[in-house]
């Protein structure tokens, strides 16, 4: 009898071989697909830093204040002297170069050279104050443009900490799914043995299994739900887009809670609106100012230096050249502007006016926000109370039917709808703690101190 050895076999060593080929290409994909989905643990200090660091908003918000800079520094520019300087030449030719005057006549070079350099520097000394109104409102402009910046990072804050708590919910939402299908299973198990001891119907193992599906439905879209949001707040904070974010804990929703009125208060004294509100006032009362200014007399100071050659070489010698220099003061005053100027300046009160009303605007919206928000997390701790109350009551419910339907006094239904509650109810509760949470930091956010 002859005995064959496979592994001398070269289409066999062949097929091993593009297995172990195979396997390791395998691995290989999964490391890296492991490696471009990298798992990272974020605290909500961290997402905040980060995304403040990454955010092309901010930087967008910092080049207005470098242009607002810009500008305020034109605006002092334009109280320094001026100055200017020429130098040039010119040759003329003159073919017919005689004149006749009766007996007389007089003739003229056939060509001649001229050279010609001025110098001036002027300097304003008064013009109505308006150089100084110019650079006053150009810095105010700053200050607002700095504040634009910081109502921005709020925004941007609020984004991250908005988008922070969303992922929570998703991933608290599945937490709650997976505890779920691990106690369904159970369930399952012990209904299916009963069924095969008799004590129970088919029907009784399928309602069980029906609910494990519906379950594993919500699973499904929580886990889109995460995937949408997780990929967001990647964009956020700057991050891979196949970054998974985990979050281990979020701060406690129940925050010491003052009165209504100290939150209002504390909103008027630190929104940036209101800031900018009053800084838009004060550029419009340097307007009025500057518009009034057009009726009071101009001042300015000039000097001016002339080089006049007429000889060929560019420097000659003395008694081919002259040079006048001059100085002198300018005073004008444009006089038709006391009756033409009248009207440009109740335009200019307008617009005072309306800052004044549109600051009153601010105050009122700022009111009322704060005010929303903050009866909407009170809202939302009450929630969590009634909630903590309902699961005591749902848990309680569903060990009464569990013990029922083992000693076969309630149906499957019954045991199936009791687990059901309690799984919402749990589901709930931890959605409602993360919407206190976020409640919570909208009524910062309103009150200007989110980011102090």
């Amino acid at each position: 009898m002859t005995t064959y050895n496979n592994t001398t076999n070269p289409h066999f060593l062949h097929r091993e071989l593009s297995i172990y080929a195979l396997v390791a290409f395998l691995v290989a994909m999964l490391l890296a697909f492991t490696a471009s989905a990298q798992e990272r643990v974020m605290t909500l200090d961290e997402a905040i830093k980060l995304g403040v660091e990454n955010s092309k908003a901010l930087k967008l918000s910092n080049t207005r204040i470098e242009r607002a800079v810009a500008q305020y520094n034109q605006a002092k520019d334009e109280s320094l002297p001026t100055g200017s300087a020429s130098f040039g030449y010119s040759r003329a030719q003159i073919p017919a170069n005689r004149l006749e005057f009766g007996e007389e006549s007089f003739s003229l070079p056939k060509s001649a050279n001229a050279y010609l350099g001025t110098l001036s520097l002027s300097q304003v000394i008064f013009a109505g104050n308006k150089l100084k109104y110019a650079r006053e409102s150009t810095e105010l402009l700053t200050q607002i443009a700095r504040l634009d910046e910081v109502n921005d990072k709020d925004q941007i804050v609020y984004n991250i900490i908005s988008s922070y708590y969303n992922l929570y919910k998703v991933l608290q939402g599945q937490k709650v799914v997976q505890q779920n299908i691990a106690t369904i299973d159970q369930q399952i198990k012990q209904s299916q043995r009963f069924f095969e001891q008799g004590i129970v119907t088919k029907n009784d193992v399928l309602q069980f299994q029906l609910q494990r599906s519906n379950v594993e439905l919500n699973g499904i879209d929580l886990e889109n739900n995460r995937k949408i949001v997780n990929y967001n707040l990647n964009i956020l904070l700057g991050l891979p887009e196949t970054t998974q974010l985990r979050i281990e804990q979020v701060a406690g929703a129940e925050q010491p809670m003052g009165m209504l009125n100290s939150y209002i208060d504390t909103a008027l004294a630190n929104r940036p609106e209101l800031q900018q509100a009053d800084l838009q006032a004060q550029v419009a009362d340097k307007n009025i100012s500057s518009v009034k200014a057009n009726t009071l007399p101009n001042l300015a100071a000039a000097a001016s230096a002339y080089y006049v050659g007429v000889a060929a070489n560019p420097l000659p010698k003395s008694g081919s050249y002259i040079t006048p220099i001059s100085i002198g003061l300018t005073a004008s005053w444009n006089f038709g502007a006391l009756w033409t100027n009248k009207h440009k300046v109740a335009e200019a009160k307008i617009q005072r006016t309306e800052a004044d009303i549109n600051k009153s605007i601010t105050v009122d919206r700022i009111k009322n926000e704060v005010n929303q928000n903050y009866q909407t997390y009170i809202s939302a701790l009450e929630k969590i109370r009634l909630l903590q109350t309902s699961i005591a009551q749902a848990g309680e419910n569903n060990k009464i039917l569990e013990s029922k339907y083992r000693s076969n006094i309630a149906s499957a239904v019954d045991r199936a709808d009791a687990q059901t509650l309690l799984y919402q109810a749990q589901i709930n509760l931890e959605l409602a703690k993360a919407d206190a949470g976020l409640a919570y930091y909208t009524l910062l956010k309103s009150t200007g101190k989110l980011n102090k």
